[in-house]
């Protein structure tokens, strides 16, 4: 989960109920969910945690893992968070209210400690180097126990496992962690239902060519920044039957040229919409107009016919938002005529 030149992901301020149907966000886990106290190991990120006790004072190094434990209904055992980029969504306002802010941005490791974890979580391994939280060892001597996205390392998990299955693993290893398994299996349940009802709506007819698919991630300095093989738009274009046009570059967010875009000419351009950010160039109508004045994207028959699909930017990494991404992409193939 690795971005183009460091920037920071931009968050949409409304997740569909579609992407977590059934769900009861923001708000305290029912009694039913919480397991008495009891030891829990897992393997996080090939790293066996061994866990005495569901943890008390756990702390998010990223927006991601803070609204992934907000949705478990954690809030009351969380120490902190860091690393908000934009606003949190309605649903999750009132239990993030009672989380501290322990780093606006990303946390160092003087920052984690003053905090008094017991447990740590983040999205990516990145977050857990020496300049910043500190390494999962040095974490380990001070026995924190630093748990990683199994998403962000799928060498080291079970071969065959897409990206959606890693994440759902996510939430059924926390919620072993803490105690709420049963919640954890809920939504779990809810997300693989929603990829399921995607794969439905877009599926492509048995023997079709699959419509190809750029994902337009970010214009830095002028140059496009797109969904390359290793991230998580691959699997969501093998979801909805079509093929992410940069499969074959193992990046996340490569940095590309306008050219090379043209060359892949894809059926259907993705926009992550980064309005929020704010930045030039990141709002999904500036990026449209930077293809509509380009002398040769311009002539793409997906800008000319505007095969194009917007979806909030950073809901294209994997978070427990990014269901809500794949119903987008799946309604938007269907309404330009790829479906069944």
């Amino acid at each position: 989960m690795r971005h183009p030149a460091r920037l920071g992901l931009v968050f949409a301020l409304a997740l569909a109920t579609a992407g977590c149907a059934g769900s009861t966000t923001g708000t305290h886990a029912p009694p039913s969910d919480r397991a008495p106290a009891a030891a829990a190991a897992i393997t996080s990120c090939g790293r066996e945690l061994s866990l005495p006790k569901p943890p008390e004072r756990a702390v998010a190094l990223d927006q991601a893992s803070t609204e992934t434990l907000l949705e478990l209904g954690l809030q009351d055992r969380m120490a902190g968070t860091a690393n908000l980029k934009t606003k949190i969504p309605a649903q999750y306002q009132a239990a993030y209210a009672k989380v501290p802010v322990i780093a606006p941005k990303i946390a160092t490791g003087e920052q984690l400690r003053a905090a008094t974890p017991d447990f740590a979580v983040a999205g990516s391994a990145d977050l857990y180097t020496a300049d910043r939280a500190g390494t999962r060892e040095e974490l380990a001597a001070l026995k924190v126990p630093a748990f990683v996205s199994a998403v962000d390392c799928p060498q080291q998990n079970p071969a065959g496992r897409t990206a959606f299955e890693l994440l759902f693993s996510d939430y059924e290893n926390l919620g072993r962690v803490f105690g709420v398994e049963e919640r954890a299996a809920r939504l779990a349940a809810d997300q693989r239902a929603a990829v399921a009802k995607a794969g439905e709506a877009a599926a492509t007819p048995h023997g079709a060519d699959r419509p190809t698919v750029v994902y337009l991630y970010s214009v830095f300095n002028g140059m496009p920044y797109v969904a390359g093989g290793s991230g998580l738009p691959s699997e969501m274009s093998r979801i909805v039957g079509a093929k992410n046009a940069f499969d074959d570059v193992a990046e996340d967010w490569p940095e590309v040229s306008w050219e090379e875009v043209a060359k892949r000419d894809p059926d259907f351009i993705v926009i992550g919409d980064l309005s929020e950010r704010g930045r030039p160039g990141d709002s999904a109508a500036e990026k449209r107009a930077v293809m509509a004045a380009h002398p040769v994207v311009s002539k793409l028959a997906a800008v000319r016919d505007n095969r194009i699909i917007e979806v909030p930017g950073i809901e294209l990494d994997p978070s427990v938002r990014s269901v809500h991404a794949l119903g987008l992409i799946a309604a938007g193939l269907k309404d330009h005529g790829h479906d069944h």
